[in-house]
């Protein structure tokens, strides 16, 4: 004699949620700037600036090349490079006939101006006053032979890289 075995019912009760904490926000940022042309000194000012006006603490470190743009002589002189730079739009070989990166450097801040982006100078001192650190790397300033006054004003002070590592604990680390 065969016993029939009832099936159990499905159930029609949904799997509970699992709830995903909100993630912590930013606090703060530590960028390093290792490239002193005028297209890559924006990136890192801009993304200081934006996180200053949230109320994100920001600490840029300008390292090697980088030193161009807190340096008093090349700082009001930085230009968009044409040869190898694979986002010109220009063939590399016409970028490299003379006057085609002063020319590219002036369309440039050209189009920064029209877009009231302030020069590179006053982007350090809108970040000086909203309270952000600007260090030169002790390391490439022994290099290229700069003292402190060499540097702009706005710089907070020379850290090596140990005081940068330490300086930075804590923060999200940006290399530009």
């Amino acid at each position: 004699m065969t016993t029939a075995v009832a099936e159990p019912e499905p159930t029609t009760t949904t799997p509970p949620q699992i709830e995903t904490p909100a993630p912590e926000p930013i606090r703060a940022v530590s960028l390093i700037l290792s490239k002193g042309s005028l297209d890559m000194a924006y990136p890192g000012l801009i993304m200081a600036n934006g996180a200053r006006m949230t109320g994100i603490e920001a600490n840029l470190f300008f390292t090697f090349w980088g030193l161009d743009i807190i340096t008093e002589k090349r700082l009001d002189h930085l230009h968009t490079p044409t040869v190898g730079n694979p986002s010109m739009p220009i063939p590399t070989m016409l970028g490299g006939l003379p006057g085609m990166e002063a020319l590219t450097s002036k369309f440039m801040k050209k189009r920064m101006d029209e877009l009231e982006i302030p020069p590179v100078r006053e982007m350090l001192e809108i970040l000086s006053d909203s309270g952000a650190q600007l260090y030169a790397c002790r390391m490439a300033m022994d290099m290229f032979g700069l003292t402190e006054k060499n540097l702009v004003p706005q710089i907070s002070g020379v850290l090596t890289v140990m005081d940068f590592w330490d300086m930075a604990a804590g923060s999200q680390v940006i290399f530009i």
